[in-house]
């Protein structure tokens, strides 16, 4: 019996880290990349001050708000004009990424103690939208501060970006803490999507330790493939180009990486199957 599976409202997954430095915007960027090449039409929320994600997809800002702006008034309008094309649809104009954009200035919606109305204020902001987008991907700062709970607060998911050493897999543990004590407190619906493992070195010992490490500790919850480190990552950033259409052998395997990350994201979000890899879609199709 063929099984497909149907979801009515855009899915949101937050991509977080409570440590900076461990590349939770490559992996943002990433997977942006693998839903852009399979066509899942993607806003990507640049929530981090840093808004190097915008800078990654070539989004031209001027004549447009940012999400400084939607922070502090979420009003459809204002929302619409903080929302550019990423410059990837250049070279593709069929697939649709969008990005929220980026803002320094959104350090000042960051405190420490954010009142309910102001964590709330991103969830109401893709209301607005949510019609237009199967996927949305939120590049969260790296912290537990407002930011960052804003966007749990509007997501379905959290996906966990950690590295193999002492102190991320700590940083690991504290964020899937964090996303428990929110889901109870504020946002029911709010689950791990689970822990990525960035930055791996299959020779290295210690990688190999905390890796396993982090395996006992939350054993299903450590996501397939772990990400070795690549060059082809940071050339593609650097051109501000996606990463499934860099040449070369370790773009390659990246891509195939980044490819079975996005089909745990589309599973979770059950998503239908125009948007499952060819692996994936094998497992719909099989017999019941």
């Amino acid at each position: 019996m063929r099984v497909t599976v149907t979801y009515s409202l855009v899915h949101v997954l937050s991509v977080s880290s409570l440590k900076g430095g461990v590349g939770k915007t490559t992996v943002t960027l990433g997977l942006a990349s693998a839903a852009f090449a399979r066509g899942v039409r993607t806003l990507v929320v640049d929530l981090d001050p840093q808004s190097d994600v915008s800078t990654g997809m070539d989004i031209q800002v001027s004549g447009h708000l940012n999400v400084a702006d939607v922070l502090a008034s979420p009003k459809e309008k204002i929302v619409r004009s903080a929302i550019a094309p990423s410059g990837w649809t250049r070279s593709n104009p069929q697939s649709t990424i969008d990005v929220m954009i980026g803002s320094p200035s959104a350090i000042n919606y960051d405190g420490p103690h954010p009142s309910i109305r102001d964590i709330w204020k991103l969830e109401e902001a893709l209301a607005n939208v949510e019609s237009d987008y199967e996927l949305v991907l939120i590049d969260c700062a790296p912290s537990l501060n407002a930011l960052t709970r804003t966007a749990w607060a509007a997501s379905d998911r959290v996906a966990v970006v950690t590295e193999p050493g002492l102190f991320s897999v700590a940083a690991a543990d504290r964020a899937l803490r964090a996303i428990e004590e929110i889901r109870r407190g504020l946002s029911p619906r709010l689950q791990p999507l689970g822990i990525i493992v960035n930055r791996a070195r299959v020779q290295s010992l210690e990688h190999q330790f905390r890796i396993k490490e982090l395996r006992d500790m939350f054993g299903p919850l450590v996501l397939s493939p772990q990400l070795p480190e690549r060059t082809s990552l940071q050339q593609a950033q650097g051109a501000a180009k996606p990463l499934h259409m860099w040449p070369g052998e370790s773009a390659e395997e990246m891509s195939s990486h980044f490819d079975h990350l996005l089909d745990r994201v589309l599973r979770a979000a059950r998503i239908g199957d125009y948007g499952q890899s060819p692996a994936a879609q094998m497992e719909l199709d099989a017999p019941r």
